[in-house]
C-alpha cells in the first residue's frame, strides 16, 4: 500500500492542474445536479417485527393515505374567534385550496361537524387536518411549501396565524447549520495557523475539507432521491466531514513540514508525506468507515442511512486528502512558507534527548509515576461516566425545538388548545377475523368517554371494536379517542388514542406499553381480533426498544472490528485490549456527560434549552461507532510513534516519553479543531443536533486528553515489553503491515555502500559539489568546497546516497 500511495501522490504532484480541474468540475457537476433535485430527506420508520410496522403494514392495504399520517396546518387569530365571517370565508377557502394542492388526499376543515373537534373551545384556534397521497419520504422541501403556501395564501390575507406541524412542518423546519459550520472553520484556521506558523499552510487544509464537504453533501442530496435520508444525515456528515478532512490534511502537511526539513526534495517530500501519514490516514479512515457502515447490524434502516451517509464523508475526506492536497502542495511549493506568522524554530532535536519542553516535561512526570497518572485519569472518567446508568433513551422532543421554526409554534398552539398528545396521536389499527356487524343488541352504543361512530358506520357498534374501544379510552393516560373507521371489506378498523402527555414524555412510552402488553390482548382475548399500536410517537417507542436491545451486539461488533485492525497493524495483542478498555471508558464518561445535560437538564440554559430533554435513542448508537472510530485516529498516531522509537532501540519507558512528545502538539491540534467542529453545534436549533455536538466533542476531550496523555502512557509504562506481547503461532499467520511504510522506505532506499559512494563523487565532481560524511552518519553536500561563511550544507540520512546526489544538483 505505501508504494501504491507514494506513486499516487508523484502522480498528482506532478499533473497537479489536471488533478485540481477534475476536483472542481466533479464538486461543480455534483453541486449543480444536487440544487436542481432539491432536499428529499425524511424521517420515516421502517422497523420490521415491532407493532408500529404492523399498524403501518394493516393500514397501508386498506387505507393507504393514513398509513402516511396528517399533518395540522394550526390557524389561529388573537382577537375573535375563526368561526367570525371575516375569518370563516378564509378558513374554508385554505381547506379548499390545500385540497387541490399535488400530494393532498384528504382535507378535514375544523368548520365542518366531521373537523368540529379540531376547533379549541374558544374557537380561536382551529387545524386543518391534511392526509397525503404519498409518504412524506416522496416530498420534497418545495413540495411541501407548496402545500403549506396553499393553506397561507388565503389565511395571511384575513390576519390568521398560520403554522404548520407534522410532517409537513418538519420539511420546512429544519435549523440552518451555516453558523455552527463558521465557528469550526474559523477556529480551525486559528489552530492550524498556529500550528503551522503560515497562513498558506493553514489554507490548505482548510480547503480541502471545504471541497469535499460540499462534493459530500451534493452525494448526500442526490442519495435521498434513491434512498431513505434522515433530515439529520446531512448535518452529522457535515460535522463529521469538516472534522475528519481538516484533521487528515493536518497530518500530511505537518509530515510534508518535516520532510522539507530534512532536506527532501519537493515533490519527494509530498510523494513521502503521503505514503507516510497518508498510509495513517487511509488506515484511520477505513476504520471509522468500518465502525460507520457497521451501524448495519442494528437492522433499523433509518440508522443504517445515517451511518451510510457519515461513512460517504469520511471516504470523500480521505479521498481529497490523497489526491486533491498532494496537487495543491505541489502548486503552492516553496510559497508553503509565506506569509508567515511566528519565525523558524530550529530543529534542535538530539537523538538522546528529542525534545524539550512542556510536553517533556509532562511525559517525563508520566513515566516517573505511572500509577498516579493512571489514578488520576480513572479519577476523572468514572465520576463523569456515573450518570450514564440513569440513561433512558427517547425520542426527538419537538417542544425543544427553537421557536423560529413553525414545527415549534405549530406544536405550542395545539398543545396550548387542544392538550399535548394531539401532537402525536397512537394510531390503534385492528384486523378482524370476520367482517364487522352492527350490533343487534339495544346496549351497543357508544361507551362512556369515547368518541363513538355509531352514528357515521352502524358496523362500528361491533362488539369487539366497542370492547377495544372502550378499554382504550378508560385506559390512565388516556385523554380521548377519535371515531372508529372501517374499510368496505369490515376486516380492517383503526382509530385514535389521544395521551394526556406529549409525545416525547415518558409517560407517554409507558402508556403504549401499558396498551400492548394488557390492555388490547385482554380485548383480543376470545376474539378473532387483533389490534396493534402504531403511528410515529408509537415508531420511536419501538426505536428506543429496538436500538436499547441492539446497542451491546452493536459494541462488540464495532469493538471486534478495531481489535483486528490494531491487531494487524501493530503486531501485539495488548495494544488492541487496550485500546478498547481506554476507549468504552472516555465513551462511558462522554454518554454520562450527555445524560446530565440533556436527560437532566443540567446547565440547559447554556446550551440553548428550555429545560430537559429526552436523550434521542440513536444518538448513542451513532456516536458508539463515530467516537470508537475517531479514537483509533490518535491511538494509531500515537502507537506508532511509540512503536517507531521502540524499532529504533529505545528502551520501553523512553520510547513511550519520546513518543508522546512527538505526537502530542499533532494530536493536540487534531483534537482541538474537533472539539470546536462539533461543539459549535450546539448553536444549532435542534436538540438533536446539539446532543451529537456535544456528546461528540466531550468524547474527543477527554479522549485526546486524560486518555492519550495520561492512562494509555501510563500503561503502557508500566506493561513494559509487554506491551508488546503477540504469541508465537499468532505472529506467524499474522500479515505484515506497516501503517507508515517504514520497512518500503528502508528497503527503497538502501543502496551499496562502496558503489553508490564512488558514482556520486564521480557525478559531482562535474558540478563542484563535495560530498562529506560526518560523523553522526549524515551525508554532506555543499556546491562549494569549503563551505563559504554562513552557507549551510544539504543534509540527508546516509542510507539515501543517490537521492543526496540530487538534492545537491547532480545530474
Amino acid at each position: 500500500m505505501t508504494g501504491a500511495l507514494y506513486g499516487l501522490a508523484r502522480f498528482c504532484a506532478r499533473h497537479r492542474f489536471w488533478i485540481l480541474t477534475v476536483w472542481l468540475l466533479a464538486a461543480v457537476a455534483l453541486v449543480g445536479v444536487s440544487h436542481s433535485l432539491g432536499d428529499n430527506t425524511n424521517d420515516n420508520l421502517t422497523l420490521p417485527g415491532t407493532g408500529s410496522q404492523n399498524a403501518t403494514d394493516a393500514l397501508s392495504k386498506s387505507f393507504p393515505d393514513q398509513a402516511n399520517g396528517t399533518s395540522p396546518i394550526v390557524l389561529h387569530v388573537s382577537n375573535g374567534k375563526l368561526t367570525d365571517s371575516k375569518y370563516a370565508g378564509a378558513v374554508n377557502q385554505a381547506a379548499a385550496d390545500v385540497a387541490k394542492a399535488p400530494d393532498v388526499a384528504s382535507v378535514v376543515n375544523p368548520l365542518t361537524s366531521q373537523g368540529a373537534s379540531a376547533l379549541s373551545k374558544d374557537q380561536a384556534t382551529g387545524y386543518l387536518s391534511v392526509t397525503l397521497t404519498v409518504s412524506p419520504g416522496q416530498l420534497s422541501v418545495d413540495d411541501a411549501q407548496t402545500i403549506i403556501n396553499a393553506a397561507a395564501k388565503p389565511a395571511q390575507a384575513a390576519g390568521i396565524q398560520v403554522e404548520t406541524g407534522g410532517q409537513l412542518g418538519q420539511k420546512v423546519s429544519t435549523p440552518s447549520t451555516e453558523t455552527s459550520e463558521l465557528i469550526g472553520i474559523i477556529a480551525a484556521m486559528v489552530i492550524l495557523t498556529l500550528t503551522f506558523g503560515t497562513v498558506v499552510a493553514m489554507l490548505l487544509p482548510i480547503v480541502t475539507a471545504i471541497l469535499a464537504l460540499a462534493s459530500t453533501l451534493s452525494i448526500i442530496t442526490i442519495l435521498s432521491h434513491a434512498i431513505t435520508v434522515s433530515t439529520v444525515a446531512p448535518t452529522l456528515a457535515t460535522m463529521i466531514g469538516l472534522g475528519v478532512g481538516i484533521d487528515y490534511a493536518l497530518f500530511i502537511v505537518t509530515r510534508h513540514f518535516r520532510g522539507l526539513k530534512d532536506g527532501l526534495d519537493m515533490r519527494e517530500s509530498i510523494a513521502r508525506a503521503v505514503a507516510t501519514s497518508g498510509g495513517a490516514v487511509l488506515f484511520a479512515g477505513s476504520t471509522v468507515t468500518i465502525a460507520l457502515v457497521s451501524l448495519a447490524v442494528a437492522n433499523i434502516p433509518l440508522v443504517t442511512t445515517m451511518g451510510l451517509m457519515a461513512a460517504i464523508a469520511v471516504i470523500v475526506a480521505v479521498l481529497a486528502a490523497l489526491t486533491l492536497l498532494p496537487a495543491m502542495l505541489s502548486l503552492t511549493g516553496p510559497h508553503i512558507n509565506s506569509l508567515r506568522v511566528r519565525g523558524r524554530h530550529p530543529d534542535r532535536r538530539d537523538p538522546a534527548h528529542p525534545h524539550k519542553g512542556l510536553w517533556a516535561r509532562w511525559a517525563e512526570g508520566v513515566a516517573r509515576h505511572p500509577v498516579i497518572a493512571m489514578l488520576a485519569a480513572l479519577a476523572i472518567l468514572i465520576p463523569l461516566a456515573v450518570p450514564l446508568l440513569s440513561l433512558n433513551l427517547g425520542q426527538k422532543d419537538v417542544a425543544a425545538l427553537s421557536t423560529s421554526t413553525t414545527e415549534r409554534r405549530a406544536y405550542d398552539l395545539i398543545s396550548q388548545n387542544f392538550g399535548p398528545g394531539v401532537n402525536g396521536p397512537l394510531i390503534v389499527s385492528v384486523s378482524l377475523g370476520s367482517p364487522a356487524q352492527a350490533s343487534t343488541s339495544s346496549s351497543s352504543g357508544s361507551s362512556s368517554g369515547s368518541s363513538s361512530s355509531a352514528g357515521s358506520d352502524p358496523r362500528a357498534t361491533d362488539p369487539r371494536l366497542q370492547t377495544l374501544e372502550k378499554d382504550v379510552s378508560t385506559t390512565h393516560g388516556v385523554a380521548a379517542v377519535t371515531p372508529i373507521q372501517i374499510d368496505k371489506a369490515g376486516t380492517t378498523a383503526y382509530f385514535n388514542a389521544i395521551a394526556t402527555t406529549g409525545p416525547a414524555d415518558q409517560a407517554t412510552a409507558d402508556l403504549v406499553s401499558t396498551l400492548r402488553s394488557s390492555v388490547i390482548p385482554t380485548a383480543e382475548k376470545g376474539t378473532n381480533m387483533t389490534a396493534y399500536v402504531g403511528g410515529t410517537t408509537a415508531g420511536y417507542v419501538d426505536l428506543a426498544s429496538v436500538i436499547a436491545s441492539k446497542l451491546l451486539l452493536q459494541i462488540l461488533v464495532v469493538v471486534a472490528l478495531s481489535f483486528v485492525l490494531l491487531l494487524l497493524a501493530f503486531r501485539t495483542v495488548v495494544v488492541p485490549v487496550q485500546a478498547a478498555v481506554m476507549n468504552l471508558l472516555s465513551i462511558g464518561a462522554a454518554y454520562g456527560v450527555l445524560t446530565a445535560l440533556f436527560q437532566w437538564g443540567w446547565l440547559h440554559s447554556l446550551i440553548g434549552l428550555d429545560g430537559a430533554v429526552p436523550v434521542v435513542s440513536y444518538v448513542p448508537l451513532f456516536m458508539f461507532a463515530v467516537l470508537f472510530g475517531l479514537s483509533m485516529d490518535y491511538e494509531v498516531f500515537l502507537v506508532s510513534q511509540i512503536k517507531e522509537h521502540v524499532d529504533e532501540g529505545q528502551d520501553y519507558n523512553r520510547s513511550v516519553v519520546s513518543g508522546l512528545v512527538t505526537s502530542a502538539v499533532v494530536i493536540t491540534a487534531a483534537a482541538s479543531i474537533m472539539v470546536f467542529v462539533f461543539g459549535g453545534f450546539v448553536l444549532n436549533g435542534d436538540p438533536t443536533v446539539k446532543q451529537f455536538g456535544i456528546g461528540l466533542a466531550v468524547a474527543v476531550i477527554l479522549d485526546a486528553t486524560v486518555v492519550r496523555c495520561l492512562l494509555v502512557p501510563a500503561r503502557m509504562i508500566m506493561l513494559g515489553k509487554y506491551t508488546w506481547y503477540l504469541p508465537r503461532w499468532l505472529g506467524r499467520i499474522l500479515p505484515r503491515i506497516s501503517i507508515e511504510g517504514a520497512d518500503y522506505f528502508e528497503a527503497r532506499d538502501q543502496i551499496p555502500a562502496a558503489p553508490a559512494v564512488t558514482t556520486i563523487h564521480q557525478r559531482l565532481e562535474k558540478r563542484r559539489v563535495t560530498c562529506h560524511l560526518a560523523r553522526s552518519g549524515v551525508w554532506w553536500f555543499a556546491r562549494e568546497d569549503p563551505l563559504k561563511p554562513g552557507q549551510r550544507p544539504v543534509e540527508v540520512p546516509s542510507a539515501r546516497p543517490a537521492f543526496a546526489a540530487r538534492a545537491a544538483g547532480a545530474p
